[in-house]
Order: structure tokens, then C-alpha cells, then sequence
């Protein structure tokens, strides 16, 4: 997600924008009249490897006038599963109920079924359904300063030492305290991302989402406010995985929904919550999940010409 106030790459870099939210406005050295990008899952895009996958013009569906076009790759149909991983110190910190409340109650929703407008090549829509697998801790078996590996490492002890189930239909969290860093752009290029990889002989989808409180003005969603939940690093982590999951879910190989700029759905609504409302503690929100208010981005339709919104 690219960031929006601060000029930071994007993917759920979320103030950064992009499924990193990713800040990283696309490079001025990529001619884009000569060639489509391809997601990085970090909310920019990049220009296809020769070995890359993602690029498929072959399929029925690649057409269409909502300017996210479908390129054949698979999508996550039925109920998706969500696991947390709590990587680092969170004693005491409400984020582990806020959090939990978000994975239990974010679908069924008029949100997530922004995401039943996409579908793959046999016309199956996602579903709105969403499911908490359950979670497990971390307590820093990779230190401070995670790279991109080390976080594969993380869901791969998790799931390899039966800390939670092999899932192919889930999408796996790497949730970490503000002490840890993530040293591929964590705050500088994006606030999460995500990505997958083949784990004892199954194709996983896994997320990482930084703990905003370690960059505020990067990564909350508005650094002056508590957030809804009195959190307002939780209430920041709370869009950055919304943003995640429906990419995920959308675009698990980073080979199926993406515009030509390599953005994906939520991508393409990073840093935009349109209507708001005040909470009893004065923090702005814009829905409500169960019992609790969050302020979280806005997710693009893939109907009528495609648009950002907060429901359908």
C-alpha cells in the first residue's frame, strides 16, 4: 500500500499504499507504453521476469471495462481462513483482541463483499466468508530485524511444528510488535505485504503486517487520533490487513487480478476511507464488525466500470 501523506513506497505500506501499500511510486525508468507491470505484492508494480508467470493473455475473462483485468491465475474460492501469528512481545497490548474481533467478524459483511465481484476463468465468484483458523506466538525466534525470508520462516516453523494447520485455503499473518523491523522497507516502502510459497508440498499464502506504532506518520491511519478501539496501532494494523487479505484472496500468486500499473484491488484504494463518523472516544471510523468501530480503506469493485467503496 502506498503511504499517502508521507512519500513513502506503498503496500499496505498502507499510509504508503499499496498491498505493502506499497509507497513506491512507480519507477520513472519503467516505460509503460512498452510494457505491463506485474504485482510485487507490496503494493507497487514491477516489470515481468522472463521466467514470470504472472503475464497471461490467453484467458476468456482477461477483457473487461473495470480497469483491474483478470490474467488467468488462480483466485481463493469458498471460505478463506485467516491465522494469526504474534510475532514478538505483546503482553498486555489489546491489539490480540482487537485483531481476533477483525478476523471474526470481517465476513460475512457488506465489505468483504466488495471481493464476490472477481472470479476465475469457470465464472466462480469469491465468496463472502471468512473463518478464524485460530493463532499462535512467536516469541523472536528470527530477532528484531525480519527479512523477507526470515518471515517465511516464521509461517513455516508455525505450520511444520503444528502450531497451526497446513491450510491451502488460508492466509497466514505475521503480526509484529513495534520492536521488530522488517528490513526490506518496513515504514520506507510499504506498512505489510503479501506473498506465497510452497510449504511441505503445499502452495500457502501467508501476509506480514508491521505494527504501525513503530512509524506513525508512515503507517497509522491518522497518527493524532486513539483510532476507534483506543489502539491506535491495532486500529492501524486493522485496514493493513484488510488490505492484505483481499489481495490474497483475489490475487493469491500475484498472477490473477491486477490493473496495468501492477495494482491490485485494494491497491488501487489505498489510504481512502471516504465516509467517516465519530466514535464515543472522538476517533473517526467508517463501519462497524461485531461489536467494534474500525477505520479501514476502502476496496475497489470489479463491476460498473470498477470504483472504491466501503460496501456492496
Amino acid at each position: 500500500m502506498v503511504i499517502s501523506s508521507v512519500p513513502l513506497p506503498k503496500r499496505l505500506g498502507f499510509f504508503l499504499a499499496g498491498s505493502l501499500f506499497c509507497l513506491a511510486a512507480q519507477s520513472a525508468t519503467i516505460n509503460r507504453n512498452t510494457a505491463d507491470l506485474v504485482p510485487s505484492g507490496k503494493g507497487f508494480g514491477v516489470l515481468p521476469t522472463r521466467s514470470s508467470s504472472t503475464v497471461n493473455t490467453s484467458c476468456a475473462l482477461a477483457g473487461g471495462s473495470n480497469v483491474i483485468r483478470y490474467h488467468c491465475g488462480p483466485i481463493m474460492l469458498g471460505t478463506t481462513n485467516m491465522y494469526y501469528i504474534w510475532y514478538g512481545n505483546w503482553a498486555g497490548n489489546t491489539a490480540t483482541t482487537i485483531l481476533t474481533d477483525l478476523a471474526q467478524n470481517i465476513a460475512p459483511s457488506p465489505y468483504f463483499n466488495i471481493n464476490t465481484t472477481y472470479y476465475d476463468r469457470q465464472n466462480s465468484h469469491i465468496s463472502n466468508s471468512v473463518a478464524y483458523g485460530g493463532s499462535t506466538t512467536d516469541n523472536y525466534s528470527n530477532g528484531t530485524a525480519l527479512s523477507d525470508s526470515a518471515v517465511l520462516s516464521v509461517v513455516t516453523n508455525a505450520i511444520t511444528s503444528g502450531s497451526l494447520p497446513k491450510d491451502p485455503n488460508g492466509v497466514y499473518f505475521v503480526l509484529t510488535s513495534a520492536d521488530v523491523n522488517e528490513t526490506s522497507g518496513f515504514c520506507t516502502q510499504y506498512c505489510g505485504w503479501h506473498s506465497h510459497a510452497g510449504i511441505s508440498g503445499t502452495r500457502i499464502k501467508y501476509a506480514f503486517v508491521g505494527n504501525p506504532d513503530r512509524c506513525p506518520s508512515a503507517c497509522e491511519n491518522n497518527p493524532a487520533s486513539p483510532g476507534p478501539n483506543g489502539n491506535a496501532g491495532a486500529d492501524g494494523m486493522a485496514s493493513i490487513i484488510a488490505h492484505e487479505l483481499e489481495e490474497a484472496v483475489t490475487d493469491p500468486r500475484l498472477n490473477a487480478w491486477y490493473d496495468r500499473l501492477g495494482n491490485e484491488n485494494a491497491d488501487r484504494c489505498a489510504w481512502r476511507f471516504l465516509t467517516r463518523y465519530k466514535t464515543a472516544n472522538g476517533a473517526a471510523a467508517n463501519m462497524k464488525l461485531g461489536s467494534r468501530d474500525y477505520l479501514i480503506q476502502s476496496n475497489w469493485v470489479n463491476a460498473s466500470g470498477g470504483y472504491c467503496a466501503l460496501t456492496y
